[in-house]
């Protein structure tokens, strides 16, 4: 039985993507922070780690690819994507009209916004570690609401408001699953990597990227991070079709490691199959 951590505390949108990846089967282990949960698997407490790192209406979740980059040597393993429904959670009894503030996850409270502006435009929002500590504290405090899961208004004494308060109905959100190491060959792989380029110069990047194209492998993102030393300097990350160990993936990749500055291999793991 593996331990898989995630951030809490039960009810957040990583506990379900925790569960989708095999949390019935395992043990599940529900930590405060991203950094707690690399943590957990660095030292042996957990076997793997599940964080959110990008959604399809707010994009990239810095603070994982943060860590990824300058944190931690992990690998990812899996990848998870999860269906995300915002339900509006208050205490019993208590109408729109008592609302005064608004608590949930930042990512929770951008993916909402035609929502809150549109039904709740004077109510003050205010920021929460996770989808579940806003009904935590929304429940300790008169005339507030949170943005939260299905799951927490399973688990926590609140009625529903309003349901599918996402700005689109197709809003997912994609999950990492960490652990030591990465996973071997399925026939339906993507790997993901970060490098940095050697001088910034017209054409830079795209010498490099040309490489995958030139080996006939398809990039399905690319995106960048400021690389934490001066202004202007980026790292880019890029998740590609095809695992580290087939033939045409590995050229392309010792080519492009030949160029960059820095390159980073973060893992070959299953795409995820919907």
């Amino acid at each position: 039985m593996k331990t898989i951590a995630y951030l809490g505390p039960p009810g957040t949108w990583s506990e379900a993507a925790a569960i989708l990846y095999g949390g019935s089967l395992h043990k599940l282990l529900s930590l405060g922070s991203t950094p707690a949960v690399v943590s957990a698997i660095e030292t042996g407490l957990a076997d793997v780690g599940v964080l959110p790192v990008e959604n399809s209406l707010e994009g990239a979740v810095g603070a994982t690819l943060d860590l990824l980059i300058h944190e931690t040597d992990l690998r990812i393993t899996a990848e998870v994507v999860v269906p995300i429904r915002h339900l509006l959670l208050a205490k019993p009894e208590t109408t729109f009209a008592d609302i005064r503030v608004l608590r949930s996850h930042p990512q929770s409270l951008g993916q909402c916004r035609r929502f809150v502006e549109r039904v709740l435009p004077k109510v003050t929002t205010a920021a929460s570690l996770s989808n579940t500590a806003a009904v935590e504290e929304m429940l300790a405090e008169a005339g507030s609401a949170a943005i939260s899961t299905p799951r927490a208004a399973e688990l926590y004494p609140v009625q529903v408001l309003a349901r599918d308060i996402q700005d689109k109905q197709t809003n997912e959100t994609r999950f990492l699953v960490l652990a030591p190491e990465d996973a071997p060959m399925s026939g339906n792989d993507k790997t993901s990597i970060a490098f940095s380029i050697r001088e910034n110069k017209p054409g830079g990047l795209v010498a490099l990227l040309n490489e995958f194209a030139a080996n006939g492998i398809n990039l399905t993102k690319v995106e960048s991070r400021p690389a934490r030393e001066r202004l202007g300097q980026y790292i880019f990350l890029c998740d590609l079709e095809g695992h580290r160990d087939e033939p045409l993936v590995a050229a392309a990749l010792a080519r492009v490691q030949q160029q960059a500055e820095w390159l980073k291999l973060f893992g070959s793991y299953p795409a995820w199959e919907r």
